[in-house]
């Protein structure tokens, strides 16, 4: 084996952001890097996940997961490769997936990551299709949306890696129609001539109201929520008697430094007899065995497509995240660690 290095780079955060994070609240700083105690790995980053709700996780306030702390490293999804082992099961070479990203070398609890197999998908693919993103569109579409074949499926957010899969999955599955938002006429065109959706439109070119119905004027069924706002607003107005609305992401108030204007139509749920629920992918785990068959099966059919924005090099981290709110991403947004 190798020696291992003195030293490696993390990003911590420095200050809480007020409104839109900006470069000076993060620091990449050295750490010193050596033999794994009892019962853990060390493991030399491939690739780490930026994700939205990492931004929530940087405010001081309570929430389903703890802050970030100040002056400490950031966590969030990461795959590499095992160079030191003191626990059983794990042997140097082993890739594995595991929570302790933003950073080059992790010390990771054995009991806290998995192992990988880089033969039946790119390692990177289990931040992504085949990992937590994955996990989330199959478990809201099918389990909270209560998805069946012939609903109408609308979905916000639908080039990024989560809402990109949502459409997919329906379409596999039967929808009747599949509508997806997005926010440049380039991802739109992916949408419909890559991905399958029956329509799609760019947000940013009129009211989303008025886009979803000349989209789906039969109304919709189920409504995946990437982004709040006017897109959930829209959707209200959209749905079918019974319609049910799975709620995974606000990503258009992420940044909102003042309360945002609450969808002005809920009275509709009423008469709509709407369901509407918040999800976390954490509730769903039971699920990750059917998921990672069935979606595997169908990657490697070719039934289902994934796209990745692949940043290179730990010292680009930060500007992969503020890429990612500034949705430059199409598909999952991954830093790259393995040049």
């Amino acid at each position: 084996m190798s020696a291992l290095p003195a030293s490696g780079r993390a990003w911590h955060l420095v200050a809480r952001p007020h409104g839109w994070p900006k470069p000076e609240d993060f620091a990449l700083r050295e750490a010193p890097v050596g033999e794994p105690a009892e019962g853990r790995i060390l493991v030399r980053n491939l690739y780490f996940s930026v994700d939205p709700y990492m931004r929530g996780r940087m405010n001081d306030q309570k929430s389903y997961v703890p802050p970030f702390q100040l002056d400490q490293p950031m966590e969030g999804g990461a795959v590499g490769e095992v160079v030191a082992s003191s626990a059983e099961g794990f042997a140097v070479g082993d890739h594995v997936l595991h929570g302790l990203g933003w950073r080059e070398y992790a010390e990771v609890p054995a009991a806290q990551a998995a192992k990988i197999d880089a033969a039946k998908a790119p390692l990177s693919a289990y931040l992504g299709v085949l990992g937590m993103p994955g996990l989330t569109a199959y478990a809201g579409l099918f389990e909270v949306a209560s998805f069946k074949e012939g609903d109408a499926v609308f979905v916000s957010g639908a080039a990024g890696a989560v809402g990109s899969q949502v459409g997919q999955l329906a379409r596999i599955k039967g929808a009747s129609r599949v509508i997806g938002s997005a926010g440049s006429d380039e991802k739109v065109k992916k949408l419909v001539e890559e991905y399958g959706f029956d329509a799609a439109f760019n947000y940013k070119n009129g009211p989303v109201a008025e886009q979803l119905k000349q989209a789906a004027p039969d109304g919709i069924d189920v409504y995946f929520d990437n982004v709040g706002g006017d897109h959930l607003e829209a959707a209200l107005s959209s749905f079918n008697v019974h319609g049910r609305a799975t709620i995974c992401g606000m990503i258009a108030q992420y940044n909102a430094t003042e309360p945002t204007p609450a969808p002005r139509n809920l009275a509709l749920v009423i008469g709509k007899r709407l369901r509407l629920q918040g999800m976390m992918v954490n509730d769903h785990r039971a699920l990750q065995p059917k998921f990672v068959e069935e979606v595997s099966g169908w990657l490697a059919s070719g039934e289902l497509k994934f796209d990745e924005t692949v940043v290179e090099g730990i010292d680009r981290g930060v500007d992969a995240f503020l890429g990612l709110l500034r949705g430059e991403n199409t598909g999952k947004m991954v830093v790259s660690l393995a040049g």
